[in-house]
């Protein structure tokens, strides 16, 4: 019996220990996974450039989307920026101290991969947390890859300073997210010219330089140290429970949303071919100069019932976009435009404005956004100034309240629904508008233009509307010869094309008969021209083409 007892004891042994024995094998041979954790920002996630000590300053034209500032120091040299500007105050004190903490956690994270200084060279990198143990230098192009996981963090730590060489480019891929990638550098951080980064920087005492075309979708911040940047574009990232921007409510327009161009109180007057998509009218004096043909809609030639609602309902509209609340303020009116990118917010200038180059207009994926510019005097713009709508804008959701005169300038792009207040409105030669234009006291002006309201109106049927897309015509400009294509075959029906000349003088007319229709330019000089595409009786598109002989 004791022979038989100490056999089982034995047996039973022997399987723990060959149990143990394999269940140490499985864990040796499964590799250890430790994913890196995002650190919280705090409101320091508000600030695109952020020192808590040390100087910010700006040369050239930056564009820059977020807060700027800095907890003991001045901000120097900077244009419009898209966010506020901050200085040694309550908002700069939190951001520092969130700043703090956010160092602290990243400097605290046990890496997973050391790595050598010299990032780039076509690599490719998986989430993880990795180490440099000197001063690194990025070469080329370095490719962060989540793998498809929305959630992938990136941590690179580098105890030394850190460099780009030119034209040198971070590369996400695989759903990889600018908001998820953190550099922690203890040092100076400068970035040749041309280079393309990615991700929140955290310098820690040490200055960082950005250079011409240099391009940032992150956040450069210091704990110690200056900041200056020369003519660069950065943006605070989006993604990563950052808010979706949505704008301020858009007014209600009630009656003027049928109307495309309208004054309260002063005469509407035209010169030359304008093609105008919704009323016109004015509710004191009169309406001249427009063509029926070219209007699909209602030309109130005198004021009634109708121009009376519509003046009531533009007060509103008015009142109720003057006290919107301003979320930021542009510092610079003088010098709107230059490229700069708006997102949706309610903006104000303080000022005459003046309206050079082009602006964009983000709405970063978000179809409805609002968009509100706000301009506290009159609104002048250069020839050809443009506005951009990105992104999912679109021009019925951008609206325009200026306290003055409006002067749209010789083919000028404008998008959104202008209402200028005790001012004059004039849109000159070849202006192109997609929205409106109204004046609550103020004559207002066309001189050969395209002024095309969004759709809405319930007062114009769909079958007289002038479709957008209906028909393609290239080149545009143009010089021996256009081509005209219309895209359904259903509007061929005694379709014809009409060219004028600025002076709204018809100068070419050819019949459509198929879809592609090719007609002789070369008797045309150099300059704009307006068409019309007719079919079946009616408008189906209209716009503007440029000779070049």
């Amino acid at each position: 019996m004791r022979v038989v007892l100490l056999q089982a004891r034995y047996k039973l042994y022997f399987m723990k220990n060959t149990l143990l024995s394999a269940l140490a094998v499985a864990l040796f041979l499964t590799p250890t996974v430790i994913c890196a954790q995002a650190p919280s920002l705090g409101t320091a996630a508000n600030f695109v450039l952020f020192s808590t000590n040390g100087a910010v300053t700006n040369s050239g034209n930056s564009l820059l989307t977020g807060n700027v500032g800095t907890n003991n120091g001045s901000n120097t040299g900077f244009g419009n920026v898209n966010g506020q500007m901050h200085s040694s105050d309550g908002v700069t004190a939190q951001a520092a101290a969130d700043l703090l903490i956010a160092y602290n956690l990243l400097n605290a994270t046990i890496s997973t991969d050391a790595h050598a200084p010299l990032l780039g060279g076509g690599e490719t990198l998986e989430a993880g947390i990795y180490a440099i143990g000197a001063a690194a230098t990025l070469d080329g192009s370095l490719t962060f890859d989540a793998q498809n996981d929305p959630n992938a963090v990136f941590i690179v730590k580098i105890q030394g300073a850190f460099a780009t060489t030119a034209n040198s480019s971070i590369i996400l891929t695989n759903g990889a997210l600018a908001c998820n990638i953190f550099w922690k550098v203890e040092g100076m951080v400068n970035m040749a010219s041309g280079s393309t980064m990615r991700g929140t920087i955290i310098a820690n005492n040490g200055a960082i330089t950005m250079n011409t075309d240099d391009v940032l979708e992150g956040r450069a911040f210091s704990t110690t140290g200056a900041i200056s940047v020369d003519g660069v574009k950065s943006s605070t990232p989006i993604g990563c429970g950052s808010a979706v921007l949505t704008g301020p409510v858009a007014p209600v327009l009630a009656s003027t949303e049928c109307f495309a161009l309208f004054s309260g109180s002063g005469a509407v007057t035209n010169a030359g071919i304008t093609i105008v998509k919704g009323d016109v009218g004015t509710n004191t004096g009169l309406t001249t100069g427009f063509q029926a043909e070219n209007v699909t809609g209602t030309i109130h030639p005198n004021p009634d019932t109708a121009t009376a609602q519509a003046a009531a309902d533009l007060a509103l509209v008015y009142t109720y976009l003057n006290t919107l609340p301003t979320d930021i303020e542009l510092l610079y009116p003088a010098q709107f435009g230059n490229n700069l990118v708006l997102t949706p917010h309610t903006y104000l200038m303080n000022a005459a404005t003046v309206f050079v180059g082009e602006v964009y207009l983000d709405a970063q994926g978000n179809n409805d956004a609002v968009f509100v510019i706000k301009i506290n005097g009159a609104l002048s713009t250069a020839t050809f100034a443009k506005v951009n709508l990105i992104n999912g804008t679109q021009s019925k959701n951008v609206y325009w309240k200026i306290d003055g005169a409006v002067g749209i300038n010789s083919n000028s792009i404008i998008k959104g629904t202008l209402v200028g207040n005790n001012g004059a409105v004039d849109l000159a030669t070849g202006v192109d508008l997609d929205g409106r234009a109204f004046s609550t006291t103020g004559t207002l002006t066309t001189n050969a233009v395209n002024a095309i309201m969004p759709l809405g109106c319930p007062n114009l049927g769909v079958g007289t509307i002038v479709k957008d897309n209906s028909v393609s015509i290239y080149p545009n400009p143009f010089t021996t010869s256009v081509t005209i294509t219309v895209n359904d075959a259903v509007e061929l029906n005694k379709a014809q094309i009409t060219l004028y000349d600025m002076l709204g003088r018809q100068v070419k007319t050819a019949a459509m008969t198929q879809q592609s229709t090719t007609i002789s330019t070369d008797t045309l000089p150099s300059g704009v021209y307006f068409y019309k595409v007719i079919a079946d009786g009616k408008i189906i598109q209209s716009g503007k083409l440029v000779s070049k002989q």
